[in-house]
């Protein structure tokens, strides 16, 4: 073979070289281009009315005609090669998993919704991508002062926390503030009578709405976790004697029944957002009109009362006290944690350690932790299909009170301290009421949202009043909701006065 002949062979061997890798990225473009498609998408992530809510929505039913794809959301931007490519093929394989493994049917798409799960599947570089200017002139002065928070502290910022609905149309705009009924309700119309310190059922007057009161006798108990406590928190302690007085205490947390009953009586369209008391019939207002919808579309009925304000819980009380004659309130801390421990001194009112239940490890975390037994009495993020649930779903504590722990947490009306049992009397502390003053309040028992470590009776949390009202559009913000919690809510305690009953 000739040096000519040889030198012909490579130079042709080097040509269709250069050619397959022509082709190959020819076909590699293509096929990026042909899976990045609408169509593509939608043939295996086959989430019901995804497409439905796509086209509803202002990303794609948009004034100039301009319609937003899958890919610009669900994806890095395409200028991000590595990081596009290795996303694109990490999301592909799991779509098509969960396609050839698993029932569709069963699988609960509305829990899949919350702002929580789709930052996991929202790429902001994308949102920034398209919105480069984030102060045009048409934004508002909210929106103004949202997107500065943004650009200040992205890390503890998101677009989706107020855009959570521009990709997919949710149809949530409005909720219709009206009591769940099935067929036709007897309508009370005298007040309930108590003469003695025993449970009873409270019937509100002009409505079709009631619910059991737990008389809970008084007593002492040792208030707080102890140090070798799993998963313990430095504001449980030091551990104190503590003594309560009798008192009644809802069975169960203030369902949407009772509050839109409340709602129903004392709301006003148009008033601005401020307490008023009408000083001729000392009558209560109650809360201006909710922002969206407060029950996340999950259903009212005997559902926990969510996203109302620790103000809003404590108004409620008041027109509760007005319209039954009793004294209603929300519960002291300490009287929240006397009737949750139900005369139990663990750290739940059943069997079982926090280590047994909660999914640390390895090992848990590949097959499992023991949840039998909490399930049973708590709705935890082990069992919810994160949202809450009806009151039937758990069985009660030793007191007969039901979701004490899990479901939502539960506002008390002390003031948050972190330090506060240290700082009570030597002694067994009677009826202790939490500080004088305060910018928080104590919240308790946890939620739906939990896992059981933070489920535990002496687990102590608060509001967080500006987090909790980050996304509301109003100027001021609302006193009576929260736009960004949907796990708090509340339950009601009334004072026994011997003497008086």
């Amino acid at each position: 073979m000739t040096e000519k002949t040889i030198k012909r062979k490579h130079y042709l061997l080097f040509i269709a070289g250069g050619l397959s890798v022509i082709l190959f990225l020819l076909l590699f473009n293509k096929t990026i281009h042909y899976t990045s498609t609408n169509e593509f998408c939608n043939s295996c992530h086959v989430h019901p009315h995804a497409e439905t809510s796509w086209k509803l929505s202002v990303h794609h039913n948009t004034p100039s005609g301009v319609s937003i794809n899958c890919v610009d959301c669900h994806l890095p931007p395409e200028d991000q090669t590595a990081r596009f490519l290795t996303r694109k093929a990490y999301h592909g394989f799991h779509d098509l998993y969960a396609y050839l493994t698993m029932d569709l049917e069963e699988i609960d798409w509305a829990a899949k919704r919350s702002t929580e799960v789709a930052q996991r599947f929202v790429y902001e570089d994308g949102c920034i991508k398209c919105h480069t200017n984030m102060f045009p002139s048409t934004l508002n002065e909210q929106g103004c002062q949202q997107h500065l928070k943004y650009i200040q502290d992205p890390d503890n910022n998101s677009c989706l926390k107020c855009h959570h609905n521009v990709g997919h149309d949710r149809g949530e705009v409005s909720l219709i503030m009206e009591e769940e009924s099935i067929g036709p309700k007897e309508i009370f119309t005298e007040l309930t009578k108590v003469s003695t310190f025993e449970t009873f059922e409270e019937k509100l007057p002009g409505t079709s709405v009631s619910f059991k009161m737990v008389a809970v006798p008084g007593g002492q108990f040792k208030m707080g976790s102890p140090t070798d406590e799993p998963y313990r928190r430095s504001d449980e302690g030091p551990v104190r004697d503590v003594e309560v007085d009798d008192f009644w205490m809802a069975e169960i947390e203030v369902s949407w029944n009772e509050y839109l009953a409340f709602f129903t009586a004392t709301s006003s369209q148009g008033r601005k957002e401020a307490v008023e008391v009408d000083e001729e019939t000392d009558g209560v207002s109650g809360a201006t009109p909710p922002w969206g919808a407060p029950d996340q579309g999950w259903g009212k009925g005997d559902r926990p009362a969510i996203t109302m304000s620790h103000h809003a819980a404590q108004t409620y009380c008041r027109w509760l006290s007005q319209v039954t004659g009793r004294n209603y309130r929300l519960p002291t801390e300490a009287e929240w944690e006397y009737a949750a421990r139900g005369g139990t001194t663990t750290p739940y009112f059943f069997e079982g350690s926090p280590k047994d239940f909660e999914s640390d490890g390895f090992l848990k975390k590949l097959f499992g932790s023991n949840t039998e037994v909490i399930n049973q009495y708590v709705v935890s993020q082990l069992n919810s299909p994160n949202k809450t649930q009806a009151p039937e779903s758990v069985e009660a504590n030793p007191l007969g009170l039901k979701n004490m722990l899990g479901n939502v947490a539960e506002f008390c009306f002390d003031y948050y301290d972190p330090k506060v049992y240290g700082k009570y009397p030597k002694g067994v502390v009677k009826n202790p009421r939490g500080p004088r003053n305060g910018e928080e309040h104590v919240v308790r028992g946890g939620s739906f949202r939990n896992t059981p470590k933070d489920l535990r009776v002496a687990r102590r949390d608060f509001t967080k009043t500006e987090a909790w009202l980050v996304t509301d559009p109003q100027i001021p913000k609302s006193i009576w909701w929260y736009s960004d919690t949907k796990s708090v809510g509340f339950r009601v305690v009334c004072e026994y006065d011997e003497k008086n009953n």
